[in-house]
């Protein structure tokens, strides 16, 4: 068993929440023509987008390489606007075991926040923490909300 990590990062929406909720519930297969830089493609291995046990694969560019990331989703509750995939193939379960990204949106006061929690294991204390990689996600996050608010 590794060293266990959870990273946290919590983003202010400029956007719309719900329809930025409804991207990555719905409409995954847009979000390489909202942040090209970070995704270059979606594609669903099984099952039915916005479903429970659904297998999608994302292409990506992270640290000036080409990634894929093999996922399935585990959970979605749309009350809460919450979802979690867990990578079951790909580069970054290569190195890290049980690699898990949830997703919520969220809105305190009068401001929309979406929140990520990356939870993985390291296998050894050599091995580094995902910081790089949630700065990645960030940056997908803002790119996906700047998109929305250009539309508007």
């Amino acid at each position: 068993m590794g060293l266990k990590s959870v990273l946290y990062a919590k983003i202010e929406m400029k956007a719309n929440k719900d329809v930025f909720y409804d991207v990555f519930t719905n409409k995954p297969h847009l979000i390489s023509t909202m942040c090209p830089l970070h995704v270059q493609g979606f594609e669903l291995l099984d099952g039915v987008i916005g479903t429970v046990g659904s297998k999608i694969c994302w292409m990506y560019t992270f640290e000036g390489k080409k990634r894929i990331s093999k996922q399935i989703i585990e959970t979605i509750d749309h009350e809460k606007k919450v979802l979690t995939f867990k990578e079951f193939e790909g580069d970054v379960v290569d190195i890290y075991d049980n690699f898990k990204s949830t997703l919520h949106i969220e809105t305190k006061g009068e401001i929309d926040l979406v929140s990520w929690t990356i939870e993985y294991e390291r296998p050894n204390e050599n091995v580094p923490e995902l910081v790089n990689f949630l700065d990645f996600i960030v940056g997908m996050t803002k790119a996906v909300d700047d998109h929305h608010v250009k539309m508007n």
